[in-house]
């Protein structure tokens, strides 16, 4: 038998609480077994940090909502959690278990206030999509329209702030923020603010109708519209523009060449987002995107926006221009700029500096094409990982460009995926050189 999903604030915080009390007492029963026995050995270490992931990773899956998406950026960013925490998060990437279909009426006829006969000539029960904050629902109108319907959950967005306090403080008692109170709050505030505005169907019509502004020259970026009549602060309507997942971009369909240009596509859609714009998607996971075998690249859901300030991304371009160059001092400098290094501290050995760059630089690092598909940056990163302790206090997560390292780290889980073979060193110095 399902569970009834919890939605009133007063039962969301109860579930977060008793997750809370468990990873705290398991925290305080490690701590007390290592002072009895002497041992703090990393196996006996990891195995802990493994079953407090695995009870916050359970309660935040069926929670969904705030606690949830902080889930999926942590598991993509991992600047601030134990690996264990990463790969157990991971689980939260995947599709969401959907929400009875009766809660979706209620919520729908609630937000437009009429009945869902009267807004839709059918609303399909079964649902196209369920992620975190809300699932999505294919309909027609009654002009013929083919429309998707994104209703968000109840109770999420009133009990966010709570969420956040109730996760926050898990992590504190179970012992997994490392890093000052001072990180911990921007790191916070960054995500709440985010949050807050994808939480706002309202703002994310809005975004839509930005980008869809900023890639009219590009008829290859496909961005649904929105429909006005049938939208409100948690129902967005927009009208249907189907693709192929990920998963379906397939030989028998699409060329290796097709593929290489979706590949270019997908680079410059997010270096003019970047360095042009200024403004980027900030949810780059396999379902917000789709393909269709004519190169065409189709954009979904724009709820999670980052809008960046332009000191930021100057720093950003400089820090890749010393990268590319081997020029360590001023990489440092511009780590400085970005609020990813501590400055009081001194500089760092170059040979760190160089150990990353030459592990990050792999797809630029040769005028011929690079395949993404034989690609094992992310191992290698792994296999380094460990590194990053020895230098723990001299870095802190980059809050203002959290967001971007989250947009490549994406991006180049499609690139992969897809199997793209693409050069791409002589387009980034040209984005490089044009942003100066």
């Amino acid at each position: 038998m399902a569970k009834k999903p919890v939605t009133s604030r007063s039962g969301r915080f109860f579930k977060l609480a008793g997750m809370t009390a468990t990873v705290a007492s398991q925290y305080a029963g490690q701590k007390a077994r290592r002072l009895l026995t002497g041992k703090d050995d990393e196996q006996t270490r990891s195995e802990g940090y493994s079953r407090m992931a695995e009870q916050i990773t359970d309660t935040l899956g069926e929670l969904k909502g705030a606690v949830m998406k902080v889930g999926q950026i942590a598991s993509q960013t991992q600047d601030f959690l134990p690996r264990e925490f990463s790969d157990a998060l991971q689980k939260l990437q995947k599709e969401a278990p959907p929400m009875p279909f009766e809660v979706i009426l209620a919520q729908v006829e609630s937000e437009l206030d009429r009945p869902v006969g009267e807004l839709f000539e059918y609303l399909q029960e079964q649902p196209y999509a369920a992620a975190s904050i809300g699932q999505v629902h294919r309909a027609r109108l009654h002009d013929g329209r083919d429309v998707i319907v994104k209703v968000q959950y109840p109770g999420v967005d009133d009990s966010c702030d709570s969420d956040l306090k109730q996760l926050r403080l898990a992590l504190k008692l179970g012992g997994l923020l490392k890093m000052p109170k001072e990180s911990v709050d921007q790191l916070f505030g960054e995500i709440r603010e985010r949050l807050k505005e994808e939480l706002d169907y309202e703002n994310e019509a809005r975004n839509i109708r930005q980008f869809r502004e900023f890639h009219h020259n590009d008829p290859w970026v496909i961005i649904p519209d929105y429909v006005p009549s049938h939208s409100s602060r948690r129902v967005l309507t927009l009208e249907l523009e189907e693709g192929d997942h990920v998963s379906e971009v397939t030989p028998d369909r699409y060329s290796q060449e097709t593929i290489n240009t979706i590949g270019h596509r997908i680079f410059s859609t997010m270096a003019d987002q970047l360095f042009r714009f200024q403004c980027i998607h900030g949810d780059p996971h396999a379902g917000n995107f789709a393909y269709r075998p004519d190169g065409s690249i189709v954009l979904y859901d724009f709820g999670c926006v980052k809008k960046l300030k332009p000191e930021i991304v100057e720093a950003y371009r400089k820090a890749l221009i010393a990268a590319l160059h081997e020029d360590y001092e001023a990489l440092d400098q511009h780590l400085i700029d970005l609020g990813a290094r501590v400055e009081s501290k001194p500089a760092l050995d170059e040979a760190y500096y160089a150990m990353w760059r030459d592990i990050l630089i792999r797809p630029f690092d040769s005028p011929h094409p690079y395949d993404f598909a034989e690609s094992e940056i992310h191992k290698a990163v792994a296999a380094k990982t460990s590194t990053v302790f020895k230098y723990l206090d001299y870095f802190k997560p980059p809050v203002e460009s959290i967001f971007i390292d989250r947009m490549i780290a994406g991006h180049y889980w499609m690139l992969k995926r897809l199997g793209v073979q693409a050069a791409f060193r002589a387009e980034l110095e040209s984005y490089l050189k044009e942003a100066a």
